[in-house]
């Protein structure tokens, strides 16, 4: 009788232990969570895919996983569901373990967009402001015409000078900047810049408080 009374009260610390260890890994999950943001869905490579590699739904399925992480550390530009790639082709190589960005991917036939590049003007890469706008769109915003407007330091009482530093250009790629991909940070742009236009937005990223792309309606 002792023995079935112990094994019975064993049994019931047991459950007890085991509620208390649940509703302390609940409590700090909980608590990172709240610490860090709202979660939100990227997509994630499973695999290594190649460049020139389209999605279809073959790899969508078994290359493709959606995870849950902070708002906070979401790349600007990654996908959320991997149906949002399907149809596209991947314009370099893809790391297993990476997130899926937008500006990985590209429609078909579009990728080789350096080649249709008109007489006189060469791939340039720069760090541009507010492209959050263009990062929504997807691979839609790659072969949009641009304008890059310069907003200068102030040299005096009074907001600095804004002015079009070059008007009309393709917008080649976007990807994130040197500063992450948070909203409202930085992102780098390959624009199809003429040599004179490349030097001066060069020569802006010095002295420039920011450097922002204006889609052309």
């Amino acid at each position: 009788m002792r023995r079935r009374t112990r094994a019975i009260v064993f049994a019931a610390l047991a459950v007890v232990a085991a509620v208390l260890g649940a509703s302390l890994i609940a409590g700090y999950g909980s608590r990172v969570a709240g610490g860090y943001g709202p979660l939100r869905p990227v997509v994630v490579l499973r695999e290594s895919l190649p460049p020139g590699r389209e999605i279809g739904p073959r790899e969508a399925s078994r290359a493709l996983e959606v995870r849950r992480v902070p708002a906070r550390f979401a790349p600007a530009g990654s996908l959320s569901h991997p149906g949002d790639a399907l149809g596209l082709v991947l314009r370099g190589p893809a790391p297993g373990g990476s997130y899926l960005l937008a500006a990985q991917l590209a429609p078909p036939g579009r990728a080789r967009e350096k080649g249709r590049l008109a007489s006189g003007r060469g791939p340039v890469e720069i760090a541009v402001s507010g492209a959050d706008a263009l990062f929504a769109t997807g691979a839609a915003a790659r072969g949009r015409r641009v304008d890059v407007v310069i907003t200068a330091e102030p040299r005096g009482p009074g907001p600095g000078r804004t002015y079009v530093g070059a008007s009309g250009v393709p917008l080649l790629a976007l990807g994130p900047g040197e500063d992450g991909s948070a909203p409202g940070g930085t992102a780098a742009a390959t624009l199809g810049l003429t040599r004179r236009q490349a030097l001066r937005l060069i020569a802006a990223e010095s002295y420039a408080r920011k450097l922002t792309l204006l889609p052309v309606r």
